[in-house]
């Protein structure tokens, strides 16, 4: 299976799904990226600056201290199996958010898009998602 590529039938069939974990995106040079990083990333990046890692908190009262620490962050999956070819998903999503000041991070996997949001508006984002998927 593919995935759908018919902006109506993404939006509609939506489905987003909020993620109970809390994350961070944190930046390290890659000789200071250890297995158990890569083991625990949820998504990892290669930049010329360094290698981004998108890693779950593992305590509820904070992550990271120092250079690497990063925005907290809540993960909205959308479970709708949208193809890689999909055009205006990610614009129509990040243009729901933008309008209530809402930050947008998006990582495109091969079966979902994954919406990454600032964790103290994740709730909000998530009825704004719903709200678009019933409306399309």
């Amino acid at each position: 299976m593919s995935g759908l590529t018919d902006l109506a039938a993404l939006l509609s069939g939506l489905s987003p799904r909020l993620d109970p974990l809390t994350y961070e995106f944190v930046c390290r040079a890659p000789d200071r990226v250890t297995s158990r990083d890569l083991e625990r990333a949820f998504a990892t990046l290669r930049e010329a600056e360094g290698m981004t890692l998108v890693l779950p908190l593992t305590s509820p009262d904070g992550g990271l201290e120092g250079p690497d620490a990063g925005l907290t962050m809540r993960r909205i999956c959308l479970e709708v199996h949208s193809s890689l070819e999909a055009v205006g998903l990610t614009a129509t999503v990040a243009k729901v958010l933008a309008d209530q000041g809402i930050a947008a991070n998006m990582l495109a996997g091969f079966h979902h898009d994954h919406v990454f949001v600032p964790a103290d508006r994740a709730d909000e984002a998530l009825s704004l998602l719903q709200r678009l998927s019933r409306t399309g």
